[in-house]
């Protein structure tokens, strides 16, 4: 893997597991074969997505045939909120003011479509109330959409009580678990979810591949979004990618299989991180203390210029607010809606960590934020 040695942003994509690619390269010199095709190179490739596809399976702890491939999370996030709302028209959708856009904007389009939107707001700490969310249901309530962890703060969420509320009302559930695949605990039986949204390239796997899980009993009613030649179950026509498939595979077998220990690898990096920046003067933790993923830690500095900040970090790559939401230069969305003004939002960093990190990066990474903060305050001080 070929990264800058200060990458503090793996949240907003990994870079690729040489395993991945050794495994993508190989599909690659393969003879071709549509998957859809009869003959021997087709049944080759069919065979090579299915694997795939047990893979991806199995991280969740899902039967294979539940596995719906797409282009990444936010064709997952779409397919299921417009899947659900345009087969069930006119009726009520519940979801947080801050989830990622690839849900916020399809929900926005099927309340511009007829639909009834309900956007709630979590405490100051991130975290919706169950309750919250069980109070919000109506008769016509046709979807809950609530993402696992928040790819901004890394929160987590509750998704097994909201579960609960969904099934007294006979609501459905989808689950956007880009940012929760390979970092903590997923298992849909567990989650009592109706659909969840995965990622490749959140855990070290390929861009632009991605799957819904959808249940499979009850099944949910999905339109689909495109029509073609009915592949996917037909929820999702058109020809499988099968070297980009073959790569989530084996991105999501290497983080079935590292599981446990990554993920507390991770965490002893973001907690090392924290200690040495939790001492500077209006330094300001962005989220739940303890309900959180392992792989993210948000914060915000008093007294210092956003923007200027980011300019001071020379080589390291670290996010403010989500990837997407970067160009427009607005104060996250998501940090407002936990309480935070727009000069805090706009002063904060997110670091999100990654296989292969070391504590001597992180060491670096707080000097350097520290000397900037510090620096920045001096210049213009409050």
């Amino acid at each position: 893997m070929n990264v800058s040695p200060l990458y503090f942003d793996h949240a907003a994509t990994t870079p690729l597991d040489r395993r991945v690619r050794a495994a993508m390269l190989e599909c690659l010199d393969a003879p071709p074969g549509n998957p859809s095709a009869t003959h021997a190179a087709g049944r080759a490739a069919r065979e090579r997505v299915e694997a795939a596809r047990a893979e991806v399976a199995a991280l969740i702890g899902a039967p294979p045939a539940a596995i719906v491939f797409t282009s990444g999370a936010t064709e997952a996030d779409n397919l299921a909120i417009l899947g659900v709302g345009r087969a069930a028209p006119g009726r009520h959708l519940v979801t947080l003011r801050t989830e990622h856009r690839a849900v916020l904007d399809p929900c926005r389009r099927l309340e511009r479509e007829g639909h009834r939107l309900t956007l709630l707001t979590p405490d100051r700490e991130g975290r919706i109330d169950p309750a919250a969310v069980g109070a919000a249901l109506t008769a016509s309530t046709a979807l809950v959409s609530v993402m696992l962890v928040n790819n901004e703060t890394g929160v987590l969420q509750d998704i097994p009580a909201i579960a609960a509320e969904c099934r007294r009302r006979d609501v459905l559930l989808h689950v956007d678990a880009a940012q929760a695949a390979g970092r903590v605990p997923l298992d849909v039986a567990a989650l009592d979810a109706d659909l969840v949204s995965l990622s490749a390239h959140k855990i070290h796997g390929p861009a632009g591949v991605g799957a819904l899980y959808v249940r499979r009993e009850p099944r949910p009613a999905l339109q689909p979004l495109m029509a073609g030649g009915g592949q996917e179950g037909g929820l999702r026509p058109g020809t499988l990618p099968v070297h980009q498939l073959v790569g989530m595979g084996t991105a999501f077998r290497l983080a079935r299989e590292l599981g446990v220990a990554e993920a507390a690898a991770l965490a002893g990096l973001r907690e090392r991180l924290w200690a040495a920046l939790a001492g500077l003067p209006g330094c300001h933790l962005n989220g739940h203390a303890t309900a959180r993923a392992p792989h993210i830690l948000n914060v915000s500095f008093e007294g210092v210029d956003g923007e200027a900040l980011l300019a001071s970090l020379g080589e390291l790559t670290v996010a403010s607010g989500a990837a997407c939401g970067a160009e427009s230069g607005e104060p996250s969305y998501v940090l407002r809606a936990l309480g935070r003004d727009d000069a805090l939002a706009q002063a904060s960093l997110r670091f999100s960590f990654g296989r292969g990190q070391t504590a001597a990066e992180v060491d670096a990474a707080a000097a350097r934020v520290r000397a900037a903060v510090l620096r920045l305050r001096a210049l213009a001080p409050a």
